[in-house]
């Protein structure tokens, strides 16, 4: 639905969810850097260029504000954003390898249309939906790999109604 692909090239070595938690437990409150790469998604050569950019960061959960009127609010995590070129997923880590003993961590993970922004021709409602699931998916892989608890962790499945 996102890329009109049901093929993709590999992201390099580098990008792994693995990598990405290894990097949030080193990096977890650093004056900065507080934010990474998880991987890239490309359509396969000699196709229409497509890419797709998964991150993670380390957020506030105080300073939400008013979301783009782009995006509609789900019920997922502690707050998810979902766009017809991006979304994300803000949630609640509760894990020793991340923040320490008894403190909660707050991060998201997006995924983002790596592009000048155009208007979506097709049917937005889908595309915000494909975006969503993508993103839960990432999230929750990003939830498991340093054992976060649920403290705000993403349900099993997605959830696509809005808030």
């Amino acid at each position: 639905m996102i890329t009109g692909s049901s093929r993709f090239e590999a992201s390099g070595d580098e990008y792994s969810i693995g990598q990405a938690a290894t990097l949030l437990a080193t990096m977890y409150n650093t004056p900065h850097d507080r934010g990474g790469d998880i991987c890239r998604i490309y359509t396969p050569l000699d196709t229409p260029d497509f890419d797709l950019r998964v991150t993670w960061t380390q957020v506030d959960p105080d300073a939400k504000g008013s979301p783009a009127s782009k995006f509609t609010e789900l019920k997922m995590g502690e707050r998810t954003l979902a766009a017809a070129d991006k979304a994300d997923i803000q949630f609640g880590c509760k894990s020793g390898k991340v923040a320490g003993t008894g403190e909660v961590a707050h991060l998201a993970v997006g995924v983002e249309h790596w592009a000048m922004p155009t208007e979506p021709e097709d049917n937005v409602r889908a595309l915000k939906e494909a975006y969503a699931t993508v993103t839960h998916s990432f999230a929750l892989a990003m939830a498991k790999e340093p054992g976060c608890k649920n403290n705000g962790v993403p349900p099993a499945k997605p959830v696509l109604d809005p808030a």
